[in-house]
């Protein structure tokens, strides 16, 4: 049963996976926190100044609160295009190894 166990381990390459989660989950946390601690607060800081906001989310208009999807929008438009820039640096690595 042990062999077994080891064997469908080793067949669907479940190890692979679980190490892939955890990075995967790590990276997340370094992506969300380098968007929320250093890029956001750049990038906004002139505009919520003068909207005299010290934080996005609290932008509202009528009780509508405008800035946590404005603050969703740029979190996801920064996060896809680091993605995207990791991604491409990867396939780039990918292809000049396989020549």
């Amino acid at each position: 049963m042990v062999k077994e166990f080891v064997a469908f381990l080793k067949n669907y390459g479940v190890v692979g996976l679980a190490i892939a989660v955890i990075i995967g989950g790590k990276l997340n946390e370094l992506v969300s926190s380098v968007v929320n601690d250093l890029l956001m607060p750049l990038v906004l800081q002139p505009a919520l100044q003068a909207a005299q906001v010290d934080d996005i989310r609290k932008l509202s208009a009528g009780g509508v609160l405008y800035g946590k999807v404005l603050g969703a929008t740029l979190d996801f438009l920064i996060v896809a295009g680091l993605v995207f820039l990791f991604a491409k640096l990867v396939l780039k690595e990918e292809t000049v190894t396989k020549k």
